[in-house]
């Protein structure tokens, strides 16, 4: 696969990551209490606990959207 190539599949990986991310928050926010009933019946954790591992979660997510799509992207699209 070449760089002309490979730039556009990192574009819509780009999007389509952001689109989970924005899904799981839209979700995480106006879900909340049911995600949390869900995941409580299953788990013994409190709501503090079930929020940090959400937002860890979602930050290490966006970490690896950074460092996996946009930073070769941008690489790509700067060398071609």
């Amino acid at each position: 696969m070449s760089l002309a190539e490979l730039r556009p599949l990192l574009g819509w990986c780009l999007l389509l990551n952001f689109a989970i991310l924005a899904l799981w928050f839209a979700a995480f926010v106006l879900l909340h209490d049911a995600m949390y009933r869900l995941h409580g019946k299953l788990f013994a954790i409190s709501r503090e606990t079930f929020d940090a591992i959400h937002y860890a979660g979602m930050a290490a997510f966006k970490i690896g959207i950074i460092l996996l799509n946009i930073a070769p992207y941008l690489a790509i699209s700067l060398a071609g």
